[in-house]
């Protein structure tokens, strides 16, 4: 049944070519109102500036309509109205091409170009917990939620520094962050840099007055000038305090640049050599962290030949929080949810189940869902309001990762009806994919999560781990909101479909049809679901 992954950018791709020489046109329509009549639109004003009185020759109309290629999808027909160009795809056979090959949605979408190896450097994970700020919990669940989308677009990822606290190690497992603990080979190379830094000390330095831990001072200005300036580093930096704890940070960063493991996962074989070409570094800071970060970029290129010429940061926005004082510390934060969730458990089932062990860990994982679509939903380089209401954490709202693991909990108790159903012998099993008629999904809903979810995810899991690594700059942007707002997306319209259309009808044969090409269909929104929830470290729940 399958010829191929079909895809949204292939297909714009190819509507645009046959439109001629020019820049973009088509775009793809989201909302349900317009999707009634069309899938995708080249608006008129475009169309306009394109042709003579915005007359599209017939020709390229029929062009249009009998587009062919891979990855795109089949068109049933192109009109001119009001608008622009209306076009709408030959639905029944997109359902069909989609839903006998689900697996292949859940994925990111293959990536021509090779990516470089890249080192996430976090460097709020040095920290205790108490002492980590709101906006440095947003960095580490930034460079967590990166390193999964690099690692499910087989990029090969390191992960610096190594959490060596007990405290904070726990406290990420309570976030479902994975982050590594020390390796043997972390910190080998200390002496060497240590020597490297006697050497460039500031002469006449007042070694007596220095704080404990401090070998002196050495200056970065030189640096500064000659390639931070163009770069965009402070001119205001002019030295740093290199301390021993300085220098055990950079010979962790140095060391997972020059040393790869082998990742059998990914295919690649450990590179002792490396390199500092073949990799960049990105530092997720929180922008209280920034200057220091700079500092030690250019101590890095200064006390090492091989330091990575491609280091970049991904500055985190500060978070605001509304009523209440601006101490807050991560851990208060997720006890604060954590109570939260609990108590809405407590109203939403007439009692108080945090004595119950089967409750324990379904409420771990919802306090750490709502933290990370709070936290993530934002695109990163943005500034974060956090509202610590109750009435965030209810499975009414629709914004909340409550609301989308409840639904994701909706769609595994739907199949275990069907399920438990087909055991009594009320419904036959599953059929074949093959011997499936997707042309009776002819709901407006049952499109809505084919096209604005299904179909475009693959597409989406690859920009979530696209890095402008190469572009001119120190600092560099990351959409790693869209994977929330994606599930909370799919979550709202999968609630309103599932609401109004009866799934598991009558078990009546002449129904069957129509109920397995259903299943089938919320079989790739659970699948689609549970690789974006995948994403975020969260696991699926089955109830809530």
């Amino acid at each position: 049944m399958s010829m191929g992954r079909l895809g949204v950018e292939e297909t714009l791709a190819a509507l645009n070519a046959a439109l001629g020489a020019g820049g973009p046109v088509w775009y793809k329509e989201t909302r349900a109102r317009h999707l009634r009549a069309r899938d995708f639109l080249a608006p008129r004003r475009a169309l306009q500036a394109r042709f003579e009185e915005g007359q599209v020759p017939e020709q390229v109309i029929h062009a249009v309509t009998g587009l062919r290629g891979p990855g795109v999808a089949p068109v049933l027909r192109c009109v001119a109205t009001p608008a622009g160009l209306a076009l709408q795809l030959q639905r029944s056979a997109v359902f069909e091409r989609v839903l006998g090959a689900v697996a292949t949605y859940a994925a990111p979408a293959a990536h021509a170009a090779p990516d470089p190896r890249v080192v996430l450097h976090c460097p709020a994970l040095r920290d205790r917990p108490c002492a980590v700020r709101l906006s440095q919990l947003r960095a580490v669940l930034v460079a967590d939620h990166l390193a999964r989308a690099l690692h499910a677009r087989r990029v090969s990822v390191r992960l610096v520094p190594a959490v060596r606290d007990p405290h904070m190690l726990t406290f990420l497992q309570q976030l479902r962050v994975e982050w590594p603990a020390p390796s043997e080979r972390a910190g080998t190379g200390t002496e060497a840099l240590r020597s490297r830094v006697l050497a460039e000390l500031t002469p006449a330095q007042d070694l007596a007055a220095l704080p404990p831990g401090a070998l002196g001072y050495v200056c970065l200005k030189e640096l500064v000038d000659e390639r931070g300036r163009t770069a965009g580093y402070d001119p205001n930096l002019d030295s740093c305090l290199v301390t021993e704890e300085l220098l055990s940070l950079l010979a962790e960063l140095q060391e997972a640049v020059q040393h790869w493991p082998e990742d059998s996962s990914l295919g690649l074989a450990g590179a002792p050599d490396a390199g500092a070409d073949s990799c960049v570094v990105v530092h997720v800071v929180s922008c209280e962290e920034e200057f220091q970060q700079q500092k030690l970029d250019l101590l890095w290129w200064k006390l090492d030949d091989q330091a990575p010429l491609r280091q970049k940061h991904l500055v985190c926005g500060p978070v605001k929080v509304a009523g209440a004082p601006g101490t807050l510390t991560a851990p208060e934060y997720y006890e604060l949810r954590h109570v939260q969730v609990c108590k809405a458990s407590a109203l939403k089932h007439g009692k108080d189940l945090t004595q119950d062990p089967a409750w324990t860990e379904i409420f771990r994982i919802l306090s750490a869902a709502t933290i990370k679509f709070e936290m993530l939903s934002t695109a990163p380089q943005n500034q974060l309001l956090l509202a610590l209401a109750d009435n965030s954490i209810s499975t009414k709202g629709t914004k909340s990762g409550t609301f989308v693991m409840y639904n994701c909990a909706r769609l595994a108790t739907l199949f275990e009806g069907y399920k438990r159903s087909m055991e009594k012998g009320l419904y036959p099993t599953f059929p074949p994919v093959s011997s499936l008629d997707f042309s009776l999904l002819h709901d407006e809903g049952e499109w809505l999560l084919l096209f604005n979810s299904i179909l475009p995810f693959p597409d989406l899991l690859s920009h979530t781990a696209t890095l402008a690594c190469t572009a001119p700059g120190l600092h560099i942007t990351a959409r790693t909101e869209m994977v929330c707002k994606f599930l909370v997306q799919l979550s709202m319209d999968f609630s309103s479909y599932y609401n109004r259309v009866h799934i598991l009808g009558e078990p009546r044969p002449h129904l069957f049809g129509q109920m397995f090409a259903r299943l089938q269909l919320l079989q790739a929104v659970s699948d689609v679901l549970h690789t974006g929830l995948a994403m975020l470290g969260l696991p699926p729940l089955s109830h809530i």
